[in-house]
């Protein structure tokens, strides 16, 4: 028997009607069929378009969050956005359940902010509106007041609108909710952000997904040698 929240995720390749048609000719799902998550944090990163933020959100979808970000009673659509891939994802769950969980996805979260403003849930969230704020701070807000542990949080590309420094103090949170029980799945470029030494961490090529090291990531080698003679 497994405690960890999430264990992996399966794509039922046989139930899918056509690799040929979007989203299951990306090259990210041309060779899936199981990953295994880490209890702690479990990283996708890859090249744009390679398919992880897809991913990432159906990952989201599958497990009732809000397909625009926010928490599973979260129940608002902005645009009209199918998640076909979705439907033939199998999470398979461990023996506890989260009490905790966010899905934070950085190309929509001015619309969570505002249905935050619409349904008056600041005490939730720092007590302040996140539209008065800078993007960064209500990042950094969301994760410090609303992230309570015992959670899973999802997070797609959240170095967004993060300085290096302030990408700093998110790493930090991040450890701090592990150690206080939580499980994170992040789709990030950030070479700071993927830097957690108790992770694992999948690349999406075109070929499928693989399983690399932190030294190994395209992200830490160029940034190490453009910093070394730039």
């Amino acid at each position: 028997m497994n405690s960890q929240y999430l264990i992996d995720i399966t794509l039922r390749r046989s139930e899918v009607p056509s690799f040929d048609e979007y989203p299951f000719n990306l090259g990210v799902l041309r060779n899936f069929e199981r990953v295994k998550l880490h209890p702690k944090v479990t990283y996708f990163i890859g090249e744009n378009g390679s398919g992880k933020s897809t991913l990432l959100e159906s990952i989201a979808v599958a497990l009732g969050f809000n397909p625009e970000g926010g928490t599973r009673n979260f129940n608002f659509q902005t645009r009209q956005t199918q998640y076909e891939l979705a439907r033939y994802l199998l999470v398979a769950h461990g023996t506890t359940r989260p009490r905790d969980g966010f899905f934070l996805r950085a190309e929509s979260f001015f619309n969570v902010a505002t249905q935050i403003d619409d349904l008056d849930l600041h005490g939730w969230y720092g007590g302040k509106s996140l539209h008065e704020q800078s993007h960064g701070e209500s990042f950094l807000t969301l994760m410090t007041t609303r992230f309570r542990g015992d959670g899973v949080y999802i997070l797609d590309e959240p170095e967004a609108a993060l300085s290096p420094q302030r990408q700093l103090a998110i790493l930090s949170r991040i450890h701090d909710l592990v150690r206080d029980s939580s499980q994170f799945i992040i789709a990030t470029h950030s070479p700071i952000l993927m830097a957690y030494p108790d992770a694992t961490i999948y690349e999406c090529t075109a070929d499928g997904v693989r399983e690399t090291s932190y030294e190994k990531t395209e992200h830490y080698q160029v940034t190490r040698d453009f910093l070394m003679n730039r």
